[in-house]
């Protein structure tokens, strides 16, 4: 869709780009910077709807329905998959996506009339945190996650969120309380650990540290908690020593259970971290290439020698969800890892993408 379909009212916008859209419905949208963070611009509109009906062929998602706040990720990382929901609002899919943000202000409100209207009796589960993060940094100010679960759980649907985003620690109290009314489930993406290596791949993240540090804490409310292992790296965070001290740390911070992924590298993702790779680890590029031939998965050789070594650790540290609560025996201590030596730390600004050499989306 387009910056004029996001709009509760519109005139007939069609000849110009997205952003000169946005000017032209100054009345229901702004734009805002911020001082302490010169690259982001915020883009306000009023969305047309809230939930977003997950096709049924879908394989990503379990849930039917998903909510999406805000478009667009100052997290910036750099595999994310979402980066090419940003084409539509004629941007592109590198620096754009990190730095220009789209904000659904009245989506509180939209969820709340659909809720009561055509929407009854026909959302069984909500998924939110399935395409951009909903704790990136400006929810600080816009703070529409409490607004949006309250929604949910007067309805009686239950929901689940994940994210990257320590400020989710605001809302585990009113989660913790939501918990008893309708079935909640947090989890915490933490794919990368070694700090080093996330300051490359994910800079606007919190450090891994933080994120398990809410992760306990969301255990000690008695929420229902896991993470999220992905994406997996492929010749960075695969081998076996880094996988034991990921899910032993991870263990440790009270998770009950673990997902795992290797890296998606979609039509429009790949140019661009293709691009970050050759930048910052070149002497993975050619390896890369073999490993993701064609399409946008890792060859079936690679796929099963990842799920042969990673799914008895994930059984061995009792994290495949099969034992919730305190854990019964001691488990075995991680060899310390050997991380590959980060070749360069990306600055908060990466390489912007040149938008003609990006695949479309889907």
């Amino acid at each position: 869709m387009r910056w004029h379909a996001q709009e509760t009212a519109h005139t007939d916008l069609d000849a110009l780009s997205g952003l000169d859209r946005i000017e032209s419905l100054s009345e229901v949208t702004h734009e805002v910077r911020t001082p302490g963070f010169a690259d982001l611009v915020y883009h306000e509109v009023l969305a047309r709807s809230a939930l977003n009906r997950v096709p049924d062929a879908s394989s990503e998602f379990p849930g039917a329905y998903t909510i999406n706040p805000y478009r667009g990720c100052s997290h910036a990382c750099t595999y994310c998959f979402a980066r090419g929901s940003h084409r539509y609002l004629d941007f592109d899919t590198g620096h754009d996506f990190d730095t220009q943000i789209v904000v659904k202000t009245n989506i509180v409100e939209r969820l709340h009339q659909e809720l009561r209207t055509s929407h009854v009796g026909r959302v069984p589960f909500v998924m939110l945190g399935s395409n951009t993060d909903p704790y990136q940094r400006c929810e600080g100010r816009y703070a529409l996650m409490p607004g949006i679960y309250r929604e949910l759980a007067q309805a009686g649907i239950g929901f689940s969120v994940l994210t990257k985003g320590t400020l989710i620690r605001r809302d585990l109290p009113l989660l913790s309380e939501l918990a008893t009314q309708v079935p909640v489930s947090v989890s915490m993406s933490i794919p990368i650990v070694d700090d080093q290596l996330r300051q490359q791949f994910e800079p606007g993240t919190p450090s891994a540290q933080a994120r398990l540090r809410t992760v306990s804490r969301a255990r000690d409310l008695g929420l229902d908690v896991g993470v999220f292992l992905m994406p997996i790296l492929p010749l960075l965070t695969d081998s076996r020593s880094s996988l034991m001290h990921t899910l032993q740390t991870v263990g440790e911070a009270g998770a009950h259970r673990v997902l795992y992924q290797v890296l998606h590298l979609r039509p429009h993702v790949r140019p661009w971290f293709m691009r970050w790779l050759r930048e910052y680890h070149p002497d993975l590029v050619d390896r890369y290439t073999e490993l993701y031939p064609k399409g946008d998965r890792a060859t079936s050789d690679y796929r099963r020698h990842l799920a042969g070594l990673i799914k008895p650790l994930i059984s061995l540290y009792r994290l495949d969800g099969s034992q919730p609560g305190a854990q019964a025996a001691p488990i075995p201590r991680a060899p310390r890892p050997q991380h590959r030596r980060a070749a360069k730390t990306r600055s908060r600004s990466p390489l912007a993408t040149d938008a003609s050499a990006v695949p479309t989306l889907f």
